[in-house]
């Protein structure tokens, strides 16, 4: 395993990334950073949490020059969770440097936006949708543009944007240069990277966190009709801590919602359809653990990275074993034990058997007595109010709430900075950092709460002082 400086990079990428706790480069990382150092595009094949973020993102970084007041990189990603994950990470990376990266996404006033395209913007991180109408309104200018990344390609193609993402792409310098990253990698992201990037260096990095190790397997086979039915068993069997149920559909999503809030069970469900407001307000309550039941599309669930996630149920089965190596990734995490149980109909047998060819797993028969059910809840209808016990390397955090959101200008990296720099607590102390309107959120180590609330009346937040009190 290389070191970051071992990798090429510049002492004040260096000192930032120290600054944020970066230890060592993970694998996608390791293989990535190298050839965008060297001009070569790439494209690279790794899940959520492997690091690709720093993979595109350092490279990036070292190529902008801060002196240039105009946009010379711009990443593309295909929702505004992941845009805002994707700038925290970027301004977090350039901090040293004095780059300035531009958040731009549909459901915050474009106006504010194209304000800060005009105070210059090195870096522009944003949705394919507002991308494209700030380029319609001649507020963004990417003649000047010399790397481009698209982020979550596949979110890309299965939203709709690839016609989008094609025309924005004509649009910038042909001797740019690309970088594609994508979960899986079908036949019209090859297709894409064929046409705009030059000679691609192909990269593949599994998740190392899935399948064998951390993540217990099982199938079971279940008639259509059966299946509402089935799930519920499975959940009265199970009694999961937190549980994400995958579905391929939006209406098959509020169906399965309402069949389940009519038994009584604490669910919620989240998909493309619904308004931002209430995606922000369901994400909160499952990240918070006040819903231990979430019944999500593909398409959704990528803004979510859930730690205390105990079960994955794919209701229905993935549409390519690469996506169902993404959906169990996401639990067995951070030294836990996980289990994922894939409900599947008959004519479905040969799905379910290139799945345990491409994991190397067999799907163990999924029965009532296959499991150990977790004692943090009596049942699925009513979360237990008793809380769980924590293994002795883990910190307790407790949630603050900080006054400004993105009305105010605030992002993601703005709030990592004030608490991890300005308030003293490292970047590895400051977890699950969430930007609305009006108002944030970021996971603290309890012990640190009275002298972060201390210091804060000397801290700045944006153009304010550093407001914070202790969420309930």
């Amino acid at each position: 395993m290389s070191t970051f400086a071992e990798l090429g990079l510049s002492k004040p990428v260096l000192e930032a990334i120290s600054d944020l706790g970066y230890a060592e480069p993970s694998p996608i990382q390791e293989q990535a950073i190298p050839y965008l150092l060297k001009g070569l595009d790439v494209v690279g094949q790794a899940q959520t949490g492997s690091g690709k973020t720093a993979a595109f993102g350092l490279p990036l970084i070292e190529y902008v020059d801060p002196s240039e007041q105009e946009v010379q990189a711009l990443v593309l990603t295909p929702t505004r969770e992941l845009c805002i994950q994707v700038t925290q990470a970027l301004r977090s990376y350039g901090v040293k440097k004095g780059v300035d990266v531009v958040a731009v996404f549909g459901g915050a006033p474009i106006r504010n936006q194209q304000a800060q395209l005009r105070a210059g913007g090195h870096v522009v991180v944003g949705t394919v949708g507002r991308i494209k109408d700030l380029i319609n309104r001649h507020s963004l200018l990417l003649s000047s543009c010399r790397y481009v990344v698209l982020d979550e390609a596949d979110e890309m193609l299965d939203l709709g944007f690839f016609e989008d993402v094609e025309k924005i792409m004509a649009l910038t310098p042909a001797s740019r240069q690309s970088a594609l990253f994508s979960a899986t990698i079908p036949t019209a992201i090859r297709q894409l990277a064929d046409h705009y990037l030059y000679h691609p260096e192909m990269i593949k990095v599994k998740n190392p966190t899935m399948t064998v190790d951390s993540v217990e397997q099982f199938g079971l086979k279940v008639a259509t009709r059966d299946k509402p039915l089935t799930l519920v068993e499975v959940l009265d069997a199970e009694r999961p801590m937190q549980a994400l149920v995958f579905v391929r559909t939006k209406i098959r999503c509020d169906q399965l919602y309402r069949t389940l809030k009519d038994r009584g069970m604490n669910v919620r469900a989240l998909h493309g359809d619904m308004s931002q407001g209430a995606r922000d307000g369901v994400m909160i309550a499952f990240r918070q653990g006040r819903v231990p039941l979430l019944i999500a599309t593909d398409v959704a669930a990528r803004g979510l990275d859930i730690t205390d996630l105990s079960h994955v149920i794919n209701y229905d089965i993935p549409t390519s074993p690469d996506i169902y190596v993404h959906r169990i990734g996401r639990t067995g995490r951070v030294g836990r034990s996980g289990r994922a149980i894939t409900l599947y109909e008959p004519r479905q047998e040969r799905e379910v058997e290139a799945i345990e060819q491409h994991t190397g797993v067999r799907l163990a028969p999924w029965t009532k007595d296959a499991h150990v059910a977790p004692e943090a809840v009596q049942s699925t209808a009513k979360r237990h109010s008793k809380p769980r016990d924590l293994p002795e390397h883990e910190t307790p955090t407790r949630k603050l709430l900080i006054a400004g959101g993105w009305a105010d200008e605030i992002t993601p990296a703005d709030v990592l900075h004030v608490l991890a720099s300005g308030a003293g607590l490292g970047g590895e102390a400051v977890h699950n950092v969430v930007v609305l309107e009006y108002y944030s959120l970021a996971d603290v180590p309890a012990q640190e709460v009275d002298g972060v609330i201390e210091r804060a009346p000397k801290l700045k937040l944006g153009s304010h002082r550093l407001k914070l009190e202790p969420a309930l």
